[in-house]
């Protein structure tokens, strides 16, 4: 019997997967424990629509990532700092002051997570950051660390 799998199943496949599998282990395992459904014709017409769905949905989430790494890459990030004996910098940047001074001067969110910095930003000058955005984009955004004054 073929089966279209809606849970992943240990030595079987993983969701979405058309099995084929003896009458028996479908009707006393799978069907009961609902970890898939009967591939009949409108089973597997409903699987197709939601691949394509699936697939039209990642298509726009990448193409909605590619443009803001593009939006990103044309803004500047101003943060100050506190600065100690000669000239060299009190602390460190995080990603968490990245992300909330992108918001403020910018307007627009990042998630701090996808922040990447290799180590912490301990000097004045400007930074490219690596922020990944999707699996497949990565944006760079402009990092300028000034003294603060007072």
């Amino acid at each position: 019997m073929k089966i279209i799998l809606s849970k992943d199943v240990k030595s079987l496949g993983k969701k979405g997967d058309v099995v084929e599998v003896s009458d028996g282990y479908a009707r006393n395992y799978i069907l009961p424990r609902k970890l898939g459904i009967e591939a009949s014709n409108k089973n597997m017409n409903d699987l197709k629509l939601q691949k394509a769905n699936q697939e039209k949905m990642a298509q726009e989430q990448l193409e909605k990532a590619q443009e803001f790494a593009r939006a990103m890459e044309e803004d500047e990030v101003v943060l100050s700092i506190k600065a100690g004996e000669g000239g060299r910098t009190f602390g460190s940047v995080s990603s968490k002051e990245i992300a909330q001074g992108y918001k403020d001067q910018c307007g627009r969110e990042i998630d701090k997570k996808k922040i990447v910095l290799p180590e912490a930003i301990k000097s004045f000058g400007v930074f490219e950051v690596a922020v990944k955005l999707h699996p497949k984009v990565t944006g760079k955004l402009k990092v300028k660390v000034t003294e603060m004054k007072g």
